[in-house]
């Protein structure tokens, strides 16, 4: 059926099931809260841990910092549940799933992942001066600067595949919704499956959120 969004398969499926709810991604070394209940990765929730009766971010129920718990027993699901690897299609364990794609050769090369996606008419937007760069970005790692999306994304596969800091996203922090002071759990993989495009290809960063609403909708009702 036109329009209709299609159901994730099978793989999909199961790292849906065993993503953490903050940063997205497969958990890694993760943390149950006792009274609530809720996992996340222990360097997602951290940043809770250091204040007192801090609320839990999916919920937002206050929560005792020293009631939170290494989950062993999803851990055991995360090894005993394999996936097929997006770029090399080899079937990995959960648990090891995150230091594969780091690794995995196929991923390595950033223009396979954008092929599907194709700008309908070229981008003609000017820079304004007094708004962040969004072409531009500098290598959270070594401050290596002037990178686009791509070049960001092949400097730090080729030369920080393996370190192990959390970082800020030059990309995301730079739109108008991101975080300038958000680490992401694995910036390589959040390179390499958030930012498959250019924004600037189809945003338009001119307008406010009800603007761009109204001519969405607009555009929607003359297609049909």
């Amino acid at each position: 059926m036109a329009g209709s969004r299609a159901l994730p398969g099978p793989a999909e499926g199961i790292e849906s099931r065993f993503s953490c709810p903050i940063c997205l991604e497969l958990y890694h070394q993760p943390v149950s809260i006792a009274s609530c209940a809720h996992t996340f990765c222990g360097d997602c929730l951290r940043p809770c841990l250091q204040v007192t009766s801090p609320p839990c971010p999916l919920c937002r129920v206050p929560f005792d910092p020293k009631r939170v718990q290494r989950c062993w027993s999803l851990e055991k699901q995360l090894a005993a549940h394999k996936a097929p690897c997006r770029g090399c299609s080899k079937k990995v364990s959960l648990v090891k799933m995150r230091s594969h794609i780091a690794s995995c050769s196929k991923l390595q090369d950033p223009s396979s992942l954008c092929s599907q996606f194709v700008s309908v008419e070229s981008t003609s937007q000017p820079i304004a001066s007094d708004v962040p760069n969004r072409s531009a970005f500098m290598c959270p790692f070594c401050g290596a600067r002037s990178l686009d999306q791509q070049q960001l994304l092949r400097h730090c596969m080729d030369q920080h595949r393996s370190d192990p800091h959390r970082v800020v996203c030059p990309v995301c922090s730079s739109m108008p919704w991101g975080d300038s002071a958000y680490k992401s759990a694995n910036f390589l993989q959040h390179l390499l499956h958030r930012h498959k495009f250019s924004y600037d290809t189809f945003v338009d960063y001119s307008v406010d959120e009800e603007a761009a609403l109204q001519a969405a909708l607009t555009l929607s009702l003359a297609e049909n």
